[in-house]
């Protein structure tokens, strides 16, 4: 889903992710308003409580995404080979301990959307369209505008400058919204700069910008690596803030297929699902081992 994180350089409250890593584009509006919640299995909170009263159900794979995590939350990190953090949070020194330790450290970046509480959204206010659905403090951007694609670029060089082995892209799905020759160009034009620079890229959700990017091209490992799908397998019911539940099956059967066709073209797959129900995440762990996918299971929407 993405993260609605409060940047430690601002100081302000961490904000609860939806979605995610951006759909997505994620499991609600993050992947391109596909996921719709199925209050039918609401059976979980976002503190991880389930109904029966487990709350020790948590995968133990080589994946994490960790998006609400800070400098000082790395411990619980130590299992995880690959991991997701927020990267304007972190040092190059503490980025850099995390590989001494053999991490893969991949960070963070909004190329889609601009949070409010970003140290830099007064200054491309003005590229903003609509407000993100269900994250209030956060508008949808017009990635089109050279302004906008300088910025990220140069961003994406203050990561690599930390260190960073990757990185998690989220809110491609503003091609859904505002679908445009413009904006499917500026996009591919930001992520082949990421490529440039020695990244792994994976796309968090963006279906839409990514079928077409297959329809378009005869390859794309000069655009990105990887994608990173929310919510296969379980849901986010927004009507009932904050709780968890299984998807419907005809969100999962999409996104099965879908995920079948980024396999295909030679795209690494993960998964990051929102749950604590052991059978749930049984399903998700054999799915993902019978295709070789990797992924992650969150008991908390801000994926501390």
């Amino acid at each position: 889903m993405k993260k609605k994180l409060m940047l430690l350089a601002i100081c302000m409250t961490l904000m609860m992710l939806g979605t995610a890593c951006g759909s997505t584009e994620q499991g609600d509006e993050k992947t391109s308003d596909k996921i719709e919640a199925n209050d039918a299995n609401d059976n979980i909170d976002v503190n991880g409580n389930g109904v029966d009263g487990n709350t020790d159900v948590i995968d133990n794979h080589d994946y994490g995404v960790f998006l609400g995590a800070e400098p000082e939350d790395t411990e619980k990190m130590k299992q995880y080979k690959t991991i997701v953090i927020e990267g304007q949070a972190f040092t190059k020194e503490q980025v850099d301990a995390l590989k001494n330790e053999g991490h893969i450290v991949y960070s963070y970046i909004n190329v889609g959307a601009i949070e409010n509480y970003r140290s830099y959204y007064k200054e491309y206010e003005k590229y903003t369209l609509d407000v993100y659905k269900n994250w209030e403090d956060e508008r949808w951007v017009d990635v089109a505008q050279p302004e906008w694609q300088s910025f990220i670029i140069d961003l994406a060089g203050e990561l690599k400058d930390k260190d960073f082995d990757g990185l998690f892209v989220d809110n491609l799905d503003v091609y859904y919204h505002y679908k445009s020759d413009a904006k499917f160009d500026a996009i591919t034009k930001i992520l082949k700069a990421f490529k440039d620079y020695g990244f792994y890229v994976s796309i968090n959700g963006g279906d839409v910008y990514v079928t077409e990017c297959f329809n378009r091209f005869d390859a794309v490992n000069d655009i990105f690596d990887a994608v990173n799908q929310e919510t296969v397998f379980s849901s986010i019911n927004w009507d009932k803030k904050d709780s968890f539940g299984t998807q419907k099956k005809s969100e999962t059967e999409y996104f099965t297929e879908y995920l079948d066709e980024v396999s295909r073209h030679g795209v690494d797959v993960y998964l990051l699902e929102y749950t604590t129900d052991a059978e749930l995440i049984k399903k998700i762990e054999s799915f993902c081992n019978e295709k070789g996918y990797r992924y992650y299971v969150s008991p908390k929407l801000n994926l501390e």
